[in-house]
């Protein structure tokens, strides 16, 4: 049909190419602070502050706008969110030029307002959930989300390694240069190859809701989309979406907070070059966290995200056991990759189970999970920094206690989820064996 453009597949690699370009702000300062941190005379508290900026418009506009794809498609709110994100590079490119005419204070101020402008990026990630979700059917989106998460996931990771290097070649001003050139290309492509799934297209075309839900269908699309509004609503009523924010504030905040304080911890207390924290924050952690997602959306289809979401957050606790009890350099790390395999396959796992709670409003739910969810990502790492104003050196380790106490809470609401879920499959069971009863008592 020539009418409409696209295919799951194509629209699966410009979702996640639009993630991976938008969602790299998580880094944005985590790196490029600890040479801001001198020039600026920057306290610790401050520092990460700066460094968790991004995280605010990143977390809290992934409500609205993914709830607006549902009117607008995502094809356009998500080029929208890459367009804010380049207006925010391009001012922090301003503002370092012209920070020997500016006191610290207002020097300060504009990285945080460009911050919070550059990480309207990171928001990307519920929209575009939006965007491909309309493109797969319920039984495939667990693989579908893992591939778009995972694969975007890894942006932090690896532009937290490359950084480093970006800054001894290029210069601080140099780095930001180059992201803002990449930022730019990935933008192009995305509305190259970008287009809202059939039913939007259909509706653009002029066809009615019923004609053009009718051709989707026969064109294989099974998810539609609904009112914005009203799927918004319906998702803050259900106490299931509430959990499910919860467990996500754990894990994918929770990344995001350790993506930008780790390597912190990395030169500041266990005493290791910018570069080789760089490496550890970027590849080891992050990476792995993002790519293990793939598997934990593979998992989550076969085994079920309740069960996965209960393997995970038990991961996650024990990594963060041995993160509060790491002295040395291979404990640190073994901390840290176990934390990474818990809170990369719980973040597919929760992502699983939106859709299957939310049929009905997966905008809404995407856009309150992963907005609320990830806020951790900004309140996180002050909280973690505050630790070290209080207590010292020590509080570097202690502060992983944060974790064990999320990720407890998390575990218990994946078990609640589980029990109802079981008990809803009892009820089921319940029906028809009295439905057959009755069906043999007739014939």
């Amino acid at each position: 049909m020539t009418e409409v453009k696209g295919n799951r597949q194509v629209s699966l690699v410009a979702g996640t190419i639009a993630f991976f370009a938008g969602f790299a702000a998580v880094a944005l300062y985590g790196i490029t602070v600890h040479k801001i941190e001198p020039i600026l005379h920057l306290n610790i508290v401050e520092a990460a502050w700066l460094v968790a900026i991004p995280l605010v418009t990143g977390a809290f506009l992934r409500i609205p706008f993914s709830a607006l794809v549902d009117t607008w498609g995502g094809r356009r709110i998500i080029f929208l969110q890459l367009t804010i994100s380049i207006i925010g590079v391009l001012g922090i490119i301003s503002t370092l030029y012209k920070l020997k005419s500016l006191s610290d204070l207002e020097a300060y101020w504009l990285l945080l307002l460009f911050g919070a402008l550059a990480g309207t990026g990171i928001s990307i990630f519920s929209s575009g959930i939006t965007y491909v979700s309309y493109w797969y059917p319920e039984k495939k989106q667990g693989t579908a989300l893992g591939i778009y998460a995972g694969l975007g996931n890894t942006a932090p990771g690896i532009f937290t390694a490359i950084i480093p290097y970006a800054l001894l070649s290029l210069g601080l001003i140099g780095a930001y240069e180059g992201w803002l050139a990449f930022l730019v290309a990935m933008t192009i492509v995305f509305v190259l190859i970008g287009y809202d799934n059939y039913y939007q297209q259909l509706l653009k075309r002029g066809y009615s809701q019923e004609e053009a839900k009718s051709r989707a269908l026969a064109l294989g699309q099974e998810v539609f989309p609904t009112n914005a509004k009203a799927t918004l609503k319906y998702a803050i009523r259900k106490w299931q979406t509430w959990l499910l924010v919860t467990m996500y504030f754990t894990s994918f905040g929770g990344f995001e907070a350790l993506t930008e304080w780790f390597p912190t911890y990395w030169t500041k207390y266990i005493g290791i070059s910018l570069i080789e924290a760089g490496i550890l924050t970027g590849i080891v952690y992050s990476l792995l966290a993002a790519l293990i997602r793939v598997l934990g959306g593979f998992l989550s289809d076969k085994f079920g995200g309740e069960r996965i979401s209960i393997m995970s957050y038990t991961i996650l606790i024990v990594g963060s056991s041995i993160m509060i009890l790491a002295h040395s350099l291979p404990f640190a790390i073994t901390g840290e990759i176990v934390m990474a395999i818990g809170m990369g396959i719980a973040n597919a796992a929760v992502y699983k189970l939106v859709p299957k709670y939310e049929p009905d409003a997966v905008g809404g739910a995407s856009g309150l999970v992963g907005g609320l969810g990830s806020a951790g990502g900004l309140i996180l790492p002050p909280v973690l920094a505050y630790f070290v104003l209080i207590l010292g050196k020590i509080g570097y380790s202690l502060g992983f206690s944060v974790y064990i106490a999320l990720g407890l809470i998390s575990l218990i609401f994946s078990v609640v989820l589980w029990n109802k879920y079981h008990k809803f499959k009892d009820k089921i069971k319940v029906i028809e064996a009295t439905t057959q009863s009755s069906n043999k008592k007739l014939t």
